[in-house]
């Protein structure tokens, strides 16, 4: 699936999104858990900065 997101996000439009992996610790375990979004590319400063 990976593979096709990123040869989607190479071509026309694509450009203007990334792909952004978070990692996140869970308040109630501590345990760590990743949170993949793509964003536009005006918008990973604000998605990196939210908790």
């Amino acid at each position: 699936m990976a593979k096709k997101v990123v040869a989607t996000l190479k071509s026309g439009k694509g450009k203007d999104f990334t792909k952004v992996i978070k990692m996140v610790k869970s308040p109630k375990t501590g345990a760590y858990s990743f949170k993949e979004e793509i964003v536009h590319n005006d918008h990973v400063a604000d998605f990196l900065k939210d908790k």
